[in-house]
Order: C-alpha cells, then structure tokens, then sequence
C-alpha cells in the first residue's frame, strides 16, 4: 500500500511500534534453556496486552504467534518444545495486525557465549539493512536495495539467501511490490514511490544461497550446517530517507 492519509501514517505506526516492543523484548529473554514456545508465549502476551494479532496466524494459519528460527532454519521457524542451547543462532520474527493495518519486523541474535564467525555474521547482516534503508527512497530502483545487501555481505565474506526476500505490506502481511530481493538484478527497473510501505529484510548467510522447505511444511532449511541472519524493517519511502515504522 502507499499512505494517503494521516490516518494510514498514525495506524501504521501505532502497529509498527507493537511489532517491535515484543521483537525486543523476545530478544531480551532468549537464553539457553528457554524454549521457542515460551518466547513465542512472550510475544503473544505483548500482542494480546495492545490488541495485535497474529498476521501470519490469521492469514496463513500459521501454528504459532511469531516465527523462532534456530540454526538450521533460516525463516518460518515453528515455535515449540525445542530447547535453545549455548551457541543458537535464533531470529525472531514478528508480524501483526491492528484495526487492519500491518507491520513486520525481525532480528537475528546468538545465545550465550558468542562466536567471532556467528557474531560477524548477524552484524553483517544488520549493516546490510542499514545500507539497504540508505538506497530506499523515492524515485530510487528497487534493486538498489538488493544491490546494497549484496555488496554488504560480499565485503564480509558471506552470501545472501536469493529465495527469500522482503515485500510490500500495509493492508495485507504481504502486498505489491515482491520481490525486494538480496542481489542485485539488473533487469528489475521498477520504482521506488514516495509513501509506498515496504518490509526490507536482510538474508545473509555463511555459504548457502538457497533454502528448501523442511517437512513440517513451514521451515525454510539451509543446507550442509549453514547458518543466517535476517533482520527486517517496515518502512514508509519519502523524498529523503524512509520512516522506519520498527524502529
């Protein structure tokens, strides 16, 4: 969608806010021995407090409040029994509706005791979405974003995932324009308007370049113990720089 109304601004940023309070404070209690379930409880309880629901329970019937991606999973994650152990790469990634209005947002931590490679990778990652905001303008190309996430993890010796990418959003979890890739594709000369609203997110991984769906139908799995960090954003495009609705 694109905004026309202070309406539209106010209630996506209302919804923004709420996605990213309970981002931060799942981030805050993951730790080794808690489970995904109990995070994903955690998330649902911050929700609940200020009205959200679940967006990708109500249009997908996902089976859990928020998606908790461990290691091997790199997105779409089920929340439940697994127990998260010195070392996990976890993401968490929430997205809710309020008075039908959406908002997504994701970030990638490790558990415990951190590795230099695992560290090096989420912040990677992390600097990628900030170089990627700095091209997310009006008039601008959509590849510009992709082009920037790609240098970023090439600069640090990673790759990014080319089967996932960020996407429209507003009125619906996921809306026109798709494809907000993680390269750079040449032949992709669509434009970047002033007031459309975006889900930038970042797929940078350790090797791998795609994932596979796993058999319980939802987890995107990375091949040969691979690991990745996403983070994501919802924004609003301007003339200048976006609004960053998850901040």
């Amino acid at each position: 969608m694109s905004i026309e109304s202070e309406h539209d601004l106010i209630a996506l940023q209302k919804i923004g806010r709420i996605v990213a309070m309970a981002r931060e404070e799942m981030l805050s209690s993951v730790q080794a021995g808690i489970t995904t379930a109990e995070l994903d409880r955690i998330g649902k309880r911050l929700l609940d407090e200020h009205g959200a629901v679940s967006a990708p329970y109500i249009t997908y019937g996902f089976p859990g409040t928020t998606c908790i991606s461990v290691n091997e999973v790199a997105a779409h994650g089920i929340p439940g029994p697994r127990v998260l152990k010195e070392g996990d790469v976890v993401n968490i990634d929430v997205s809710a509706e309020l008075g039908g209005y959406y908002a997504d947002t994701g970030a990638t931590t490790v558990v415990g005791s951190r590795s230099p490679h695992k560290e090096k990778l989420c912040q990677s990652s992390l600097r990628a979405l900030q170089q990627a905001l700095k091209k997310a303008r009006a008039g601008a190309k959509v590849s510009g974003i992709g082009r920037a996430i790609h240098n970023e993890a090439r600069k640090d010796g990673f790759t990014v995932i080319r089967n996932l990418a960020g996407h429209g959003i507003g009125r619906k979890l996921h809306e026109m324009p798709d494809g907000i890739l993680n390269y750079y594709e040449p032949r992709d000369n669509r434009l970047l308007t002033n007031g459309l609203v975006l889900a930038v997110e970042t797929f940078v991984s350790d090797g791998a370049e795609f994932v596979d769906e796993g058999a319980d139908g939802w987890g995107l799995l990375l091949p040969d113990n691979h690991y990745a960090a996403q983070f994501e954003h919802t924004i609003v495009i301007t003339k200048d720089k976006p609004l960053i609705l998850t901040a």
